[in-house]
Protein backbone atom coordinates (compact mmCIF):
# COMPACT_ATOMS: atom_id res chain seq x y z
CA UNK A 1 0.00 0.00 0.00
CA UNK A 2 1.45 3.54 -1.63
CA UNK A 3 1.41 5.98 1.43
CA UNK A 4 2.16 9.98 0.87
CA UNK A 5 4.99 10.83 2.55
CA UNK A 6 3.46 14.58 3.54
CA UNK A 7 -0.43 15.13 3.58
CA UNK A 8 -0.96 18.20 5.05
CA UNK A 9 -5.01 17.86 4.79
CA UNK A 10 -5.09 17.08 8.63
CA UNK A 11 -2.68 19.93 9.77
CA UNK A 12 -5.11 22.36 11.56
CA UNK A 13 -6.81 19.53 13.40
CA UNK A 14 -3.50 18.76 14.97
CA UNK A 15 -2.60 22.06 15.46
CA UNK A 16 -6.07 22.40 17.38
CA UNK A 17 -5.03 19.59 19.38
CA UNK A 18 -1.71 20.59 20.62
CA UNK A 19 -3.64 23.83 21.19
CA UNK A 20 -5.61 22.11 23.67
CA UNK A 21 -3.24 20.20 25.45
CA UNK A 22 -1.58 23.52 25.50
CA UNK A 23 -4.48 25.27 27.23
CA UNK A 24 -4.55 23.07 30.45
CA UNK A 25 -0.76 23.89 31.70
CA UNK A 26 -1.63 27.75 30.44
CA UNK A 27 -4.78 27.85 32.48
CA UNK A 28 -2.86 25.96 35.37
CA UNK A 29 -0.32 28.61 35.75
CA UNK A 30 -2.66 31.38 35.00
CA UNK A 31 -4.92 30.53 37.79
CA UNK A 32 -1.98 30.09 40.31
CA UNK A 33 -0.28 32.88 39.64
CA UNK A 34 -3.06 35.19 39.11
CA UNK A 35 -2.32 37.54 41.99
CA UNK A 36 1.44 38.04 40.74
CA UNK A 37 2.90 40.55 38.71
CA UNK A 38 2.77 39.28 34.81
CA UNK A 39 6.20 38.89 34.85
CA UNK A 40 6.46 36.16 37.71
CA UNK A 41 3.16 34.77 35.80
CA UNK A 42 5.65 35.09 32.37
CA UNK A 43 8.47 33.35 34.86
CA UNK A 44 6.25 30.32 35.79
CA UNK A 45 4.92 29.49 31.89
CA UNK A 46 8.81 29.43 31.04
CA UNK A 47 9.37 26.91 33.71
CA UNK A 48 6.24 24.53 33.23
CA UNK A 49 7.22 24.54 29.38
CA UNK A 50 10.40 23.32 30.15
CA UNK A 51 8.99 21.08 32.55
CA UNK A 52 6.98 19.71 29.56
CA UNK A 53 9.67 20.04 26.94
CA UNK A 54 12.43 17.31 29.25
CA UNK A 55 8.69 15.20 29.10
CA UNK A 56 8.59 15.48 25.61
CA UNK A 57 12.54 14.88 25.36
CA UNK A 58 11.88 11.24 27.59
CA UNK A 59 8.21 10.40 25.35
CA UNK A 60 10.83 10.92 22.06
CA UNK A 61 13.46 8.45 23.35
CA UNK A 62 10.36 6.04 24.42
CA UNK A 63 8.80 6.50 20.59
CA UNK A 64 12.18 5.61 19.29
CA UNK A 65 12.73 2.78 21.68
CA UNK A 66 9.56 1.05 21.03
CA UNK A 67 10.15 1.11 17.50
CA UNK A 68 6.60 3.23 16.95
CA UNK A 69 8.37 6.31 14.63
CA UNK A 70 6.89 4.86 11.47
CA UNK A 71 3.86 4.20 13.85
CA UNK A 72 2.21 6.74 11.06
CA UNK A 73 4.26 6.68 7.98
CA UNK A 74 3.08 10.23 6.76
CA UNK A 75 3.41 13.84 8.59
CA UNK A 76 1.37 15.72 9.98
CA UNK A 77 -1.44 13.47 10.50
CA UNK A 78 -1.42 9.39 10.25
CA UNK A 79 -2.71 8.00 6.82
CA UNK A 80 -4.22 11.60 6.45
CA UNK A 81 -5.81 12.04 9.67
CA UNK A 82 -5.79 13.41 13.08
CA UNK A 83 -5.81 10.71 14.87
CA UNK A 84 -5.58 7.00 14.53
CA UNK A 85 -9.04 6.73 15.25
CA UNK A 86 -9.30 7.17 11.33
CA UNK A 87 -6.93 5.61 9.99
CA UNK A 88 -8.56 2.20 12.13
CA UNK A 89 -8.48 0.27 8.13
CA UNK A 90 -5.43 1.53 6.93
CA UNK A 91 -3.50 0.32 9.91
CA UNK A 92 -4.94 -3.02 10.48
CA UNK A 93 -3.93 -3.55 6.31
CA UNK A 94 -0.15 -2.97 7.10
CA UNK A 95 -0.44 -4.65 10.41
CA UNK A 96 -2.05 -8.23 9.03
CA UNK A 97 0.38 -7.75 6.33
CA UNK A 98 3.55 -7.26 8.64
CA UNK A 99 2.30 -7.97 12.30
CA UNK A 100 6.07 -7.44 13.98
CA UNK A 101 6.24 -4.22 11.25
CA UNK A 102 6.64 -0.57 11.84
CA UNK A 103 2.68 0.12 12.05
CA UNK A 104 0.82 -1.21 14.59
CA UNK A 105 -2.39 0.23 16.38
CA UNK A 106 -0.07 0.89 19.34
CA UNK A 107 2.39 2.36 17.87
CA UNK A 108 0.70 4.84 15.54
CA UNK A 109 -0.78 6.02 19.18
CA UNK A 110 2.69 6.17 20.60
CA UNK A 111 3.71 8.22 17.25
CA UNK A 112 0.68 10.39 17.33
CA UNK A 113 0.62 11.43 20.98
CA UNK A 114 4.25 12.67 20.53
CA UNK A 115 3.47 14.66 17.75
CA UNK A 116 0.19 16.41 20.40
CA UNK A 117 2.84 16.83 22.50
CA UNK A 118 5.65 18.55 20.42
CA UNK A 119 2.77 20.69 19.04
CA UNK A 120 1.62 21.76 22.39
CA UNK A 121 5.47 22.57 23.22
CA UNK A 122 5.18 24.70 20.47
CA UNK A 123 1.55 25.79 21.26
CA UNK A 124 3.09 27.13 25.25
CA UNK A 125 6.56 28.42 23.40
CA UNK A 126 4.47 31.00 20.89
CA UNK A 127 2.41 31.91 24.36
CA UNK A 128 5.58 32.75 25.88
CA UNK A 129 6.78 34.86 22.94
CA UNK A 130 3.37 36.88 22.72
CA UNK A 131 3.77 37.68 26.32
CA UNK A 132 7.13 38.69 26.04
CA UNK A 133 6.69 40.92 23.50
CA UNK A 134 3.80 42.69 25.21
CA UNK A 135 5.96 43.03 28.20
CA UNK A 136 8.55 44.51 26.71
CA UNK A 137 8.41 47.78 28.42
CA UNK A 138 8.06 46.60 31.44
CA UNK A 139 10.58 48.66 33.96
CA UNK A 140 12.03 45.58 35.27
CA UNK A 141 16.39 44.75 36.12
CA UNK A 142 14.97 40.87 35.62
CA UNK A 143 12.95 40.89 32.30
CA UNK A 144 14.29 38.95 29.57
CA UNK A 145 14.74 40.08 26.06
CA UNK A 146 11.69 39.06 24.24
CA UNK A 147 14.44 37.52 21.62
CA UNK A 148 15.10 34.25 24.07
CA UNK A 149 11.79 32.98 23.59
CA UNK A 150 11.88 34.42 19.96
CA UNK A 151 14.85 32.26 19.20
CA UNK A 152 13.15 29.04 21.39
CA UNK A 153 10.30 29.60 18.69
CA UNK A 154 12.46 29.63 15.44
CA UNK A 155 14.01 26.23 16.74
CA UNK A 156 10.94 24.37 17.57
CA UNK A 157 10.05 25.05 14.52
CA UNK A 158 13.28 23.52 13.01
CA UNK A 159 12.85 20.80 15.01
CA UNK A 160 9.77 20.18 13.84
CA UNK A 161 11.17 19.92 10.63
CA UNK A 162 13.05 17.43 11.67
CA UNK A 163 10.57 15.37 13.02
CA UNK A 164 8.87 15.49 9.76
CA UNK A 165 12.22 14.57 7.96
CA UNK A 166 12.69 11.48 10.48
CA UNK A 167 9.38 9.99 9.34
CA UNK A 168 9.48 10.93 5.90
CA UNK A 169 13.58 9.82 5.16
CA UNK A 170 12.73 6.31 7.36
CA UNK A 171 14.51 6.94 10.60
CA UNK A 172 17.68 7.91 8.84
CA UNK A 173 20.12 8.23 11.33
CA UNK A 174 21.53 11.45 11.00
CA UNK A 175 18.26 13.11 11.20
CA UNK A 176 17.44 11.08 14.13
CA UNK A 177 20.48 11.92 15.59
CA UNK A 178 19.93 15.59 15.06
CA UNK A 179 16.10 15.48 16.14
CA UNK A 180 17.25 14.16 19.34
CA UNK A 181 20.60 16.69 20.23
CA UNK A 182 17.85 19.24 19.03
CA UNK A 183 15.73 18.21 21.99
CA UNK A 184 18.75 19.00 24.23
CA UNK A 185 19.38 22.56 22.42
CA UNK A 186 15.35 23.21 23.17
CA UNK A 187 15.93 22.13 26.72
CA UNK A 188 18.76 24.37 27.22
CA UNK A 189 17.33 27.69 25.47
CA UNK A 190 14.62 26.53 27.88
CA UNK A 191 16.64 26.24 31.05
CA UNK A 192 18.73 29.46 30.52
CA UNK A 193 15.77 31.85 30.45
CA UNK A 194 14.61 30.04 33.51
CA UNK A 195 17.92 30.27 35.26
CA UNK A 196 18.63 33.79 34.01
CA UNK A 197 15.04 34.71 36.05
CA UNK A 198 16.09 33.15 39.35
CA UNK A 199 19.71 33.73 39.19
CA UNK A 200 18.47 37.66 38.59
CA UNK A 201 16.27 37.40 41.48
CA UNK A 202 18.50 35.77 43.85
CA UNK A 203 21.19 38.42 43.12
CA UNK A 204 19.15 41.29 44.76
CA UNK A 205 19.18 39.66 48.25
CA UNK A 206 22.65 38.55 48.20
CA UNK A 207 24.76 36.09 46.84
CA UNK A 208 27.67 36.25 49.31
CA UNK A 209 30.42 34.90 46.38
CA UNK A 210 30.53 35.10 43.07
CA UNK A 211 32.23 32.20 41.07
CA UNK A 212 35.74 32.54 40.03
CA UNK A 213 35.87 32.74 36.26
CA UNK A 214 37.39 29.61 35.81
CA UNK A 215 34.19 28.42 36.88
CA UNK A 216 32.46 29.80 33.80
CA UNK A 217 34.92 28.60 31.56
CA UNK A 218 34.86 25.10 32.68
CA UNK A 219 31.33 24.46 32.64
CA UNK A 220 30.99 25.75 28.77
CA UNK A 221 33.87 22.75 28.65
CA UNK A 222 31.94 20.60 29.79
CA UNK A 223 28.74 21.55 28.44
CA UNK A 224 30.54 20.65 24.66
CA UNK A 225 32.16 17.64 26.14
CA UNK A 226 28.68 16.63 27.06
CA UNK A 227 27.51 17.42 23.47
CA UNK A 228 29.95 15.42 22.15
CA UNK A 229 29.00 12.86 23.89
CA UNK A 230 25.55 12.86 23.28
CA UNK A 231 26.31 13.07 19.74
CA UNK A 232 27.76 9.76 20.87
CA UNK A 233 24.91 8.48 22.41
CA UNK A 234 22.45 9.15 19.66
CA UNK A 235 24.54 7.58 17.20
CA UNK A 236 24.59 4.08 19.10
CA UNK A 237 20.72 4.33 19.61
CA UNK A 238 19.69 5.14 16.39
CA UNK A 239 22.18 2.03 14.44
CA UNK A 240 20.82 -0.31 17.18
CA UNK A 241 24.41 -0.80 18.24
CA UNK A 242 23.59 -0.99 22.12
CA UNK A 243 23.72 -4.79 22.45
CA UNK A 244 26.71 -5.38 19.63
CA UNK A 245 28.64 -5.40 23.00
CA UNK A 246 26.71 -7.41 25.59
CA UNK A 247 29.53 -7.41 28.71
CA UNK A 248 31.58 -4.88 30.30
CA UNK A 249 34.25 -3.68 30.34
CA UNK A 250 35.31 -6.18 27.77
CA UNK A 251 33.41 -6.92 24.11
CA UNK A 252 32.94 -9.88 22.67
CA UNK A 253 34.58 -11.82 24.70
CA UNK A 254 37.98 -9.28 24.24
CA UNK A 255 39.13 -6.04 25.72
CA UNK A 256 39.44 -4.69 21.32
CA UNK A 257 37.26 -6.77 19.36
CA UNK A 258 37.39 -6.62 15.21
CA UNK A 259 35.93 -2.84 14.25
CA UNK A 260 34.92 -1.06 11.03
CA UNK A 261 35.98 2.36 12.13
CA UNK A 262 35.23 3.81 8.49
CA UNK A 263 31.64 2.22 7.97
CA UNK A 264 31.19 3.23 11.63
CA UNK A 265 32.06 7.18 10.58
CA UNK A 266 30.09 7.34 7.55
CA UNK A 267 27.08 9.46 8.91
CA UNK A 268 24.93 10.33 5.89
CA UNK A 269 23.45 6.70 4.60
CA UNK A 270 20.25 5.03 5.15
CA UNK A 271 19.09 2.83 8.43
CA UNK A 272 21.34 -0.15 8.13
CA UNK A 273 23.26 0.63 5.08
CA UNK A 274 26.46 1.75 4.43
CA UNK A 275 26.80 5.22 2.14
CA UNK A 276 27.38 2.30 -0.98
CA UNK A 277 24.15 0.30 -0.19
CA UNK A 278 25.62 -2.46 1.18
CA UNK A 279 24.40 -3.85 4.56
CA UNK A 280 26.16 -2.38 7.73
CA UNK A 281 28.58 -4.92 9.01
CA UNK A 282 28.71 -6.31 12.86
CA UNK A 283 31.93 -4.54 13.16
CA UNK A 284 31.11 -1.23 12.35
CA UNK A 285 28.46 -1.46 15.10
CA UNK A 286 30.65 -2.33 17.07
CA UNK A 287 33.07 0.29 16.34
CA UNK A 288 29.78 2.70 16.94
CA UNK A 289 29.52 1.23 20.76
CA UNK A 290 33.01 0.81 21.68
CA UNK A 291 33.24 4.92 20.46
CA UNK A 292 30.34 5.76 22.79
CA UNK A 293 32.25 3.75 25.57
CA UNK A 294 35.29 5.36 24.94
CA UNK A 295 34.11 9.04 25.08
CA UNK A 296 32.58 7.74 28.08
CA UNK A 297 35.33 8.12 30.22
CA UNK A 298 35.87 11.47 29.11
CA UNK A 299 32.74 12.71 29.68
CA UNK A 300 33.08 11.50 33.32
CA UNK A 301 36.49 12.55 34.20
CA UNK A 302 35.43 16.27 32.58
CA UNK A 303 32.02 16.46 34.46
CA UNK A 304 32.62 14.95 37.65
CA UNK A 305 36.23 17.22 38.33
CA UNK A 306 33.80 20.18 37.51
CA UNK A 307 31.47 18.54 40.26
CA UNK A 308 33.78 17.85 42.92
CA UNK A 309 35.06 22.37 41.82
CA UNK A 310 31.27 22.99 41.97
CA UNK A 311 30.86 21.36 45.85
CA UNK A 312 33.46 23.87 46.77
CA UNK A 313 31.44 27.25 45.75
CA UNK A 314 28.44 27.64 48.14
CA UNK A 315 26.45 29.50 45.59
CA UNK A 316 26.91 26.14 43.61
CA UNK A 317 26.15 23.48 45.72
CA UNK A 318 23.16 22.72 44.70
CA UNK A 319 23.99 21.82 41.06
CA UNK A 320 27.01 20.19 41.89
CA UNK A 321 24.36 17.73 44.08
CA UNK A 322 22.40 17.50 40.64
CA UNK A 323 24.98 17.27 38.61
CA UNK A 324 26.72 14.34 41.03
CA UNK A 325 23.51 12.23 41.11
CA UNK A 326 23.00 12.82 37.10
CA UNK A 327 26.89 11.38 36.59
CA UNK A 328 25.83 8.48 39.35
CA UNK A 329 22.69 7.72 36.86
CA UNK A 330 24.25 7.93 34.02
CA UNK A 331 26.60 5.43 34.86
CA UNK A 332 24.23 3.11 36.23
CA UNK A 333 21.85 3.08 33.81
CA UNK A 334 24.50 3.03 30.67
CA UNK A 335 25.61 -0.32 32.23
CA UNK A 336 22.40 -1.52 32.68
CA UNK A 337 21.75 -0.84 28.87
CA UNK A 338 24.85 -3.55 28.22
CA UNK A 339 24.34 -6.06 30.33
CA UNK A 340 20.90 -6.07 31.02
CA UNK A 341 20.30 -6.08 27.62
CA UNK A 342 19.02 -2.39 26.46
CA UNK A 343 15.81 -2.61 29.11
CA UNK A 344 13.34 0.12 28.13
CA UNK A 345 13.46 1.89 31.67
CA UNK A 346 16.95 2.10 31.58
CA UNK A 347 17.39 3.31 28.08
CA UNK A 348 14.90 5.90 28.68
CA UNK A 349 16.82 6.94 31.80
CA UNK A 350 20.34 7.61 29.88
CA UNK A 351 18.14 9.86 27.56
CA UNK A 352 16.37 11.91 29.81
CA UNK A 353 19.30 11.70 32.19
CA UNK A 354 21.91 13.36 29.51
CA UNK A 355 19.15 16.42 28.74
CA UNK A 356 19.22 16.90 32.68
CA UNK A 357 22.56 16.95 32.49
CA UNK A 358 22.34 19.73 29.65
CA UNK A 359 19.96 21.50 31.79
CA UNK A 360 22.37 21.68 34.80
CA UNK A 361 25.42 22.79 33.04
CA UNK A 362 23.22 25.52 31.92
CA UNK A 363 22.41 26.04 34.80
CA UNK A 364 25.88 26.46 36.15
CA UNK A 365 26.89 28.48 33.20
CA UNK A 366 23.93 32.01 33.92
CA UNK A 367 24.40 31.60 37.91
CA UNK A 368 28.97 31.47 37.44
CA UNK A 369 28.65 34.53 34.88
CA UNK A 370 25.86 36.38 37.40
CA UNK A 371 27.70 38.87 39.48
CA UNK A 372 25.54 40.32 42.59
CA UNK A 373 24.24 43.69 42.18
CA UNK A 374 26.78 46.07 43.29
CA UNK A 375 29.77 44.21 42.45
Amino acid sequence: MQTTLYDLSPIFQVLLIGALVASVPALWVYLRNRSSSSLSRYHALVVITLFLTFDLVLFGAFTRLTDSGLGCPDWPGCYGNASPLGATHEIAMAQSALPSGPVTHSKAWIEMVHRYMATSVGALITLMVILAWRGRKQESPFALSPWWPTATLVWVCIQGAFGALTVTMKLFPAIVSLHLLGGYVLLALLMAQVAMGAVSRAATATISQAAPSWIHRWAWAALVMLTVQAASGAWVSTNYAVLACAEFPGCQGVMWPPMDWKAATEIWRPLGLTASGDHLSFQALTAIHMAHRLLAGFTVLVLGSLAWALWKQPALKKPAQWLTALLVMQLATGLSNVVLGWPLLAAVMHTGGAGAMVMVLVWVIVASRTRPVGR
